[in-house]
């Protein structure tokens, strides 16, 4: 199969991819063992300047051949990749410890080179058209984590690259635990790079979410947390996180990591602090890497990640929300996908701000009834132990976000437009807010089926309680049984307009038949008398 990144990368298949604070129960993951190729191809020299891009044909000396890859391969260093043990337990923060699904294997690397921080030429303008020029170098030694398909014939050729989330204080994969359902059973590839400091060093906690499972990590790092399997690692700071992020791409594209699956498409996704990071990697770094075929963001504030000078530890996440406004750059040769909570459209996020028409390389959709932190984000048992003075937001942001993601790749490996969406109805006040019905529940935007047939109000205004989560969190309130009464002649007159809604969001493309089971299991029409 013949794929083109941008015009200039091409390679040949010769072989048979919390939140801004959000903080999950932090887990070790089990590890599939299994003979697995050294990810390390010696016939590609890594330099601080370039790397040369001839690969040797395929090697039979290993346990596993390495991919034949064209020589046009993207430009700059990449990473030097090495296996950790099979028989260890890989750390990422997670609501539960991740299981490999059939098919599937998890493996985890070591990530060492020389990376490059950047510095603004000129101004970091509104339209996002910016210019960023290298400046200064240092040597870092990071991890990554793989999941993927174990054959050739089950993978797509699709690989995303999430960057990893750390504004709980450890390395998290929010992207994975919204969307890696949709990830496995298209045959696709993960790959989580721990691109920041905070992550790997430890640092700042944004938000405390108090006693729950896995908190006593929170700010530790990799190297505190198990120091016997990550001890090593070192990170230079988030100034050089821009090219630590490009560089394990390129050794992607280069075949590394993957045993004997070969890429075709890869694209870059980020959820929340990660977002906002990817927002500045588009804008200004897009241009002159070339890495990936699209980017998938999801709850961006109205600005992007602070580019930061060598020597600067972590990045200041929460000022950034503050920052100047900037949407993504229009003259872009890739497709970006955005998806946003109804509370990161008001409030502390304000993303209203950073609004823009959908365009050929663009796309938009505000879900409604949704929080930027949800119990499914969150998962239950973590969700159990916050308490905001109401339950959770408990919507299907999950589910819009595989449909998005489906049509995300959709569009940027067959040029297929993904649907548009009206957006939240606003106020027009001196304070933005969400326009509400009668009940609370948020006008426009992306709908589902409980939103438009509601049993409870599923909305991104939070509880009583003012911690920074709850705020995030959303809340879900059952509707009075006199709402009910008037909504609904009968249980089984709910339950027809569920099932109606059901059929008019999947045929809008917003739900995805594979996960009809999933929206029907909203239905509640126990609730419902007569």
């Amino acid at each position: 199969m013949k794929h083109t990144v941008h015009g200039r990368v091409e390679l040949l298949a010769g072989a048979a991819l919390v939140s801004l604070f959000l903080l999950s129960a932090c887990s070790s993951d089990d590890h599939e063992a299994g003979d697995m190729a050294v990810a390390n191809d010696s016939s590609v020299s890594t330099t601080s300047t370039g790397v040369t891009t001839t690969l040797a044909a395929p090697t039979t000396t290993g346990p596993a051949a390495t991919p034949s890859l064209a020589v046009d391969l993207p430009e700059g260093p990449i990473a030097d990749l090495v296996r950790l043990p099979i028989d260890g337990e890989v750390y990422v923060g997670a609501p539960e410890p991740y299981v490999a699904d059939a098919g599937y294997v998890q493996e985890e690397f070591t990530a060492a080179g020389v990376a490059t921080s950047y510095a603004v030429a000129g101004e970091l303008t509104g339209d996002g058209e910016w210019t960023l020029e290298p400046d200064q170098e240092a040597e870092y030694l990071t991890r990554i984590v793989v999941r993927r398909p174990q054959e050739a014939a089950s993978f797509s050729g699709t690989v995303m690259v999430e960057w990893m989330n750390v504004s709980g204080g450890v390395d998290a994969d929010p992207e994975w635990t919204s969307i890696g359902e949709e990830v496995v059973r298209q045959g696709h590839a993960w790959v989580g790079v721990s691109a920041q400091l905070i992550g790997v060093e430890g640092g700042p906690v944004r938000v405390d979410v108090g006693d729950v499972p896995g908190s006593e990590d929170a700010g530790k790092g990799l190297k505190a947390i198990d120091p016997e399997r990550y001890g090593d690692l070192s990170h230079p700071g988030d100034a050089f996180a821009n090219d630590i992020f490009t560089q394990a791409a390129r050794a992607i594209w280069h075949g590394h990591a993957l045993d004997i699956l070969v890429p075709e498409t890869v694209v870059a996704a980020g959820e929340s602090q990660s977002a906002f990071a990817l927002v500045t990697y588009i804008n200004g770094l897009h241009h002159l890497t070339g890495v990936f075929d699209g980017y998938f963001l999801h709850s961006r504030g109205p600005s992007g990640f602070p580019v930061l000078s060598a020597g600067s530890e972590s990045a200041d996440i929460a000022g950034s929300i503050g920052g100047a406004t900037t949407i993504i750059r229009a003259d872009l040769d890739v497709p970006v996908f955005n998806i946003q909570a109804e509370n990161d459209v008001v409030g502390i996020f304000s993303s209203h701000r950073a609004r823009q028409d959908d365009s050929d390389v663009f796309r938009l959709w505000e879900v409604a009834g949704t929080a930027h932190a949800d119990r499914h984000l969150m998962g239950e048992a973590t969700a159990e132990f916050v308490d905001c003075g109401a339950p959770i937001n408990d919507g299907p942001m999950h589910v819009v976000a595989k449909a998005a993601f489906r049509h995300f790749i959709e569009w940027v490996v067959h040029g297929e437009l993904p649907p548009e969406s009206r957006l939240l109805e606003l106020t027009d006040d001196a304070r933005t807010l969400v326009q509400r019905d009668e009940y609370g529940i948020a006008l426009g935007g992306v709908r589902t089926p409980p939103v438009d047939v509601p049993v409870q109000v599923l909305s991104g205004i939070a509880g009583p309680t003012p911690a920074t989560i709850c705020i995030l969190s959303g809340s879900t309130t059952p509707l009075a049984a006199e709402d009910l009464a008037a909504l609904y002649a009968s249980s089984d007159d709910y339950t027809q307009k569920y099932r109606d809604a059901v059929e008019v969001a999947i045929e809008g493309g917003f739900v995805l038949e594979d996960d009809r089971a999933t929206i029907e299991s909203y239905l509640d029409a126990t609730l419902i008398s007569g």
